[in-house]
């Protein structure tokens, strides 16, 4: 048994290198690690349907920063699921400004309710009139003023004149914004666009989704959108 002892103690330690050379292997060949996109978390549903996972892609490399010059055959679509009052969001709409200005065509920004009503007393409110807006094609307009006017709003007791206030600025009919704010039609695309974020795996905001591929919360800034949006691209790209 103790001249077996050392044969034996050589085979573990033999088995162990081949263990490690392989991990170490497949490390070197396959890459960094993901830290761009959450892994096996329900896709949202969105223009296309991407039939595998992206590659793993570290937030503190700057792989997947330049733009790929590739032609595709429609847009990469960013999904956002936003609350008009989180500090957060307040803090990503610059970015997504910016990311939208560089991608131009190739990118499609869409933005989903998703206000946090027990902790942001006016962010139903403020989607709703986001919502009344869309009625009279002020979507967009209210929506950067919104964000860009966060501070001026989201402590009042009542911001309903605010708003009224900015729609009559955009020009649009004060009294059908009114009515358009309390209907039930307005209040059914907050509550599915929420319905549709949960069911995603939403449970907080701002949440970013590329190609249905949901953006961790530490890579959602304008490195990890860029590398998300630039992977997108690559997949998507057309000789």
């Amino acid at each position: 048994m103790k001249r077996a002892l050392p044969v034996v103690i050589i085979g573990i330690v033999l088995v162990a290198s081949i263990a490690a050379f392989v991990v170490f292997s497949r490390k070197r060949g396959g890459g960094e690690t993901n830290t761009t996109f959450v892994a096996g978390t329900p896709q949202v549903q969105s223009t296309t349907n991407p039939t595998s996972a992206p590659p793993e892609a570290s937030p503190t490399s700057t792989v997947g920063l330049t733009k790929p010059n590739v032609k595709i055959s429609s847009p990469v679509v960013l999904d956002e699921y936003g609350d008009y009052q989180c500090p957060p969001c307040g803090i990503l709409y610059p970015m997504l400004k910016q990311i939208e200005s560089e991608y131009g065509s190739q990118l499609k920004i869409v933005f989903h309710h998703f206000p946090l009503a027990k902790i942001h007393k006016n962010a139903m409110t403020a989607a709703r009139a986001a919502e009344a807006a869309r009625n009279q094609g002020k979507f967009w307009q209210m929506h950067d003023r919104l964000y860009r006017n966060q501070d001026a709003w989201k402590d009042l007791d009542d911001p309903r004149p605010t708003f009224i206030g900015y729609a009559r600025e955009f020009g649009m009919n004060a009294d059908r914004f009114t009515r358009d704010m309390d209907s039930a039609e307005v209040e059914q695309r907050i509550t599915s666009d929420m319905e549709r974020g949960a069911a995603a795996g939403v449970t907080g905001t701002p949440t970013v989704f590329i190609e249905g591929h949901m953006l961790r919360y530490e890579a959602t800034n304008l490195d990890g959108m860029r590398k998300g949006i630039n992977f997108m691209l690559e997949r998507k790209a057309v000789s």
